[in-house]
């Protein structure tokens, strides 16, 4: 076995949906919830963070890390993925391995999500290609309003600096020109998740309503007094950037 039980993901409540129709969906992630790797239909409600794709401009920090993806394109293909590919698993596997410790994620629960509708809640597979060859991928959720930015993983030898915060800015890019209206990027649970906050129309949930308050963001994820706290937790579903 080579994935660890999973930890409490930050959350205040998880539910089981059967109704998977787009505006069923958008309901739900327009009240905190969203789509986790757990089991087909499970949603959990998190301090949950996206991007008003109406109010997005891309500041100079975005171009800055755009700039550095200059010959990396990205595709979306649908899931179940056809043509699935071993190495696939592996790469993800042995990216997590690296980049959050052993047993966080397996090379079957990676294959499961790209390819087992009965077990999986997402539907989408990003994938970001320099000359031709694959180097990032993301496992996300979209449906006609919104794209949940999920699971990325690269080859680590192989990627620019800043891959993974490029990756995520190029993927709300794409969001935003496929007429989407917001682009989920997992959750707000510890400090270093302050860099989610720098994209031009932000929102995050605060367990009652969304808000688009930085500062009050800041001082959730430091914890402070007067901020709805959640089961403790590494995210199933964030977009990493590292």
């Amino acid at each position: 076995m080579d994935e660890k039980p999973a930890k409490s993901y930050l959350h205040w409540d998880e539910k089981v949906v059967t109704d998977f129709s787009d505006g069923a969906v958008a309901a739900l992630y327009e009240r905190g919830y969203v789509f986790t790797r757990k089991g087909r239909g499970v949603m959990q409600q998190t301090r949950s963070v996206r991007v008003d794709l109406s109010k997005l401009e891309p500041s100079s920090e975005n171009r800055r890390i755009l700039k550095k993806m200059a010959g990396i394109s990205l595709a979306l293909e649908g899931l179940p993925l056809k043509g699935y590919d071993y190495t696939l698993g592996r790469d993800a596997k042995y990216f997590y391995d690296m980049k959050f410790g052993p047993g966080v994620m397996s090379a079957q629960k990676v294959k499961e999500m790209l390819t087992d509708p009965a077990k999986s809640n997402f539907n989408a597979f990003l994938t970001y290609s320099q000359e031709g060859a694959g180097l990032g991928y993301a496992i996300c959720r979209q449906g006609a309003g919104l794209l949940h930015y999920s699971y990325p993983f690269y080859h680590i030898d192989r990627a620019p600096k800043d891959m993974g915060l490029g990756m995520m800015t190029m993927a709300i890019m794409w969001a935003k020109d496929a007429g989407k209206r917001h682009a989920y990027l997992g959750s707000l649970q510890r400090p270093g998740d302050a860099y989610k906050l720098q994209f031009a129309g932000l929102e995050w949930f605060d367990g009652e309503r969304w808000r688009s308050d930085t500062e009050g963001a800041k001082q959730a994820l430091a914890g402070l007094p007067g901020t709805k706290k959640a089961a403790e937790g590494r995210p199933d579903t964030d977009g990493e950037p590292a």
